[in-house]
């Protein structure tokens, strides 16, 4: 069993793509962590995290601890071996893929 750290995916959900966007959100509720910090938290699951960073990023997004901390069953390397395709591979954040861009010449 592993804990799932779904902020990244939550966040993407609200339209906050960028670690930054949390800083000052964060600040008007008291919570005074730098930008080298906040964008550790987003990226890599926290070994620890504060209860007060945990109810100010629940009040940011709207949402609860349970949607930001998952328990799931660790897959086998095997299953990993074989290509399993799922929510949590592949590019994107979880359910969001990225959308093609097509770059055109302006003479197009």
């Amino acid at each position: 069993m592993v804990i799932g750290w779904n902020l990244r995916q939550v966040m993407a959900e609200n339209g906050m793509f960028a670690t930054t966007d949390l800083v000052e959100p964060l600040r008007q509720r008291g919570v005074e962590i730098s930008r080298q910090m906040v964008h550790r938290v987003v990226t890599k699951t926290p070994q620890r995290i504060n209860v007060d960073l945990l109810a100010a990023l629940c009040d940011i997004l709207d949402c609860t601890p349970n949607d930001l901390l998952e328990l799931r069953h660790e897959q086998s390397r095997s299953a990993s071996a074989a290509g399993e395709t799922g929510p949590d591979r592949g590019p994107g954040i979880g359910d969001l893929r990225p959308i093609r861009a097509r770059v055109r010449r302006p003479d197009e």
